[in-house]
């Protein structure tokens, strides 16, 4: 099972640029089956930019968190208590075997009627074929594509 995760695109840049090695969240995927998440970069960007291997999944107090992963955060303690205020769990999702992909994708382009997540969508295998793009494959051949979803 996959998902796509709605990001910040300056959270998007930390994890590309190798700042960032753990995802944080203030719920998590209620299917432990998850297996590689798809990083879709919210506004201005609007495109899913790369994907990443699920590695371990932690869960603990916010300060807790931020005390044992903090550094490898790719934000300031501030910013990373202010975004848990009010939560007495958080979630990190540890980054693993992170794929960038060449030419990010509009995912309307393989979801009829895309709207962005929230947080996170299931997407049990419906975009693992854009992994193909990360080899440099022209977009604009998939756009007649048969694999609407």
């Amino acid at each position: 099972m996959n998902v796509l995760l709605s990001i910040r695109p300056k959270y998007v840049e930390a994890i590309t640029e190798g700042r960032k090695s753990f995802e944080f969240r203030k719920s998590i995927f209620k299917y432990h089956s998850v297996e590689r998440v798809y990083l879709y970069a919210t506004k201005p960007v609007s495109r899913v930019v790369g994907s990443f291997k699920v590695g371990e999944i932690i869960c603990r107090e916010p300060k807790l968190l931020w005390e044992e992963l903090g550094r490898l955060s790719g934000v300031s303690s501030t910013e990373f208590l202010r975004y848990f205020k009010d939560n007495d769990i958080g979630f990190a999702i540890e980054i693993k075997d992170l794929e960038v992909f060449q030419t990010p994708v509009n995912p309307s382009l393989f979801i009829e009627g895309f709207t962005p997540p929230r947080s996170f969508r299931y997407i049990d295998g419906q975009l693992s074929y854009m992994n193909t793009l990360k080899f440099g494959m022209n977009i604009q051949s998939l756009e007649n594509s048969p694999c609407t979803l």
